[in-house]
């Protein structure tokens, strides 16, 4: 199987080992999908990521880049819905997987699960969660593929705890945490937050989320409610989020029913109709969103809400 590297400039900084490449078709535009095993060697930290390539970024194309951080268990093999999806239509989508939070939490026995759950869920990794972002993103721009991602075009993403993640990068900071001025990445430029969880019991999720003031889109459903031992978060949350977040632009979509899993690649959660539905459009969504932020024709996020009024109880912006 041809190798293919990603270093180059950030050797010093990284270990990778490719696992696959295969080319895809999804769409208008074919992409690579590259399982790539880097190191931050700073920390000694796994790095594994998967990187939706549009063949565009080899033809010289400079493309929008999306950096996805997956919910609590889960891994760079996530999420396929999306990062398959925008990668058709000309948009790159870099998938990482969190070590201490990843799916490597499902192993063991079960009566230590809730504990691996929680100590998953502290400060330390919520930090180390950051620093894998800002580590995979370094070391993909000083890569061979760098020159093709537009660096004025970075869209950080994620889902439940990964949009978490995607806010500190944002801007979003942790009270009790003594880093918390410089989790901010200034080469994120929007975030798109998919069923974000309260910070840390948090009671004024304002002072957290003030400082976020790129444009978001936040989407959730109304049967979004997370429950995990010793943790339960209902849909009120996610306004709760969206509300406090500081940004002057920033929409909000709320489908009716659901579930706070309907947004993994599981096909059955939240409903075996509505499932596909709600995958389908919010892989538009969010297209419609990074090219109306970025290219400002918000022409497809206007007609958005009349295309998908079936499923949806709420949609705004602001």
């Amino acid at each position: 199987m041809k190798r293919r590297h990603l270093l180059q400039g950030a050797a010093a900084l990284a270990l990778a080992a490719p696992l696959g490449l295969r080319a895809e078709e999804a769409g208008p535009g074919t992409y690579d999908t590259l399982d790539l095993d880097w190191t931050d060697g700073a920390r000694q930290r796994p790095v594994p990521v998967r990187l939706y390539r549009p063949h565009a970024v080899v033809d010289g194309a400079r493309v929008p880049l999306i950096v996805f951080s997956h919910g609590i268990g889960g891994s760079r093999r996530g999420y396929t819905w999306l990062g398959r999806f925008v990668a058709a239509h000309g948009i790159a989508s870099l998938h990482l997987q969190h070590v201490g939070s990843d799916r490597t939490l499902w192993s063991g026995g079960l009566f230590s699960l809730v504990g691996r759950l929680q100590d998953a869920a502290q400060t330390d990794e919520a930090l180390a969660r950051v620093l894998d972002f800002r580590f995979a993103l370094d070391t993909l721009l000083a890569g061979e593929w760098g020159g093709g991602i537009d660096r004025q075009r970075i869209v950080a993403a994620g889902h439940s705890y990964g949009a978490n993640t995607s806010l500190l990068v944002a801007g979003a900071r942790v009270p009790q945490a003594a880093a918390a001025p410089v989790l901010a990445d200034p080469r994120v430029r929007a975030a798109i937050v998919m069923s974000a969880p309260p910070f840390y019991g948090e009671p004024e999720p304002r002072r957290i989320l003030q400082g976020v003031t790129v444009p978001t889109l936040h989407v959730t459903c109304t049967d979004d409610v997370i429950r995990i031992p010793g943790f339960w978060s209902g849909f009120e949350d996610r306004l709760a989020v969206f509300e406090a977040t500081g940004s002057a632009r920033k929409w909000l979509a709320v489908y009716e029913g659901g579930s706070h899993s309907i947004f993994t690649d599981r096909g059955g959660t939240g409903g075996a109709l509505l499932n596909p539905r709600v995958k389908q459009a919010t892989r538009e969504l969010a297209l419609a969103f990074v090219r109306g932020v970025f290219d400002g024709d918000e022409r497809a996020l206007a007609q958005w809400p009349q295309r998908h009024a079936g499923i949806l109880a709420r949609f705004e912006s602001a």
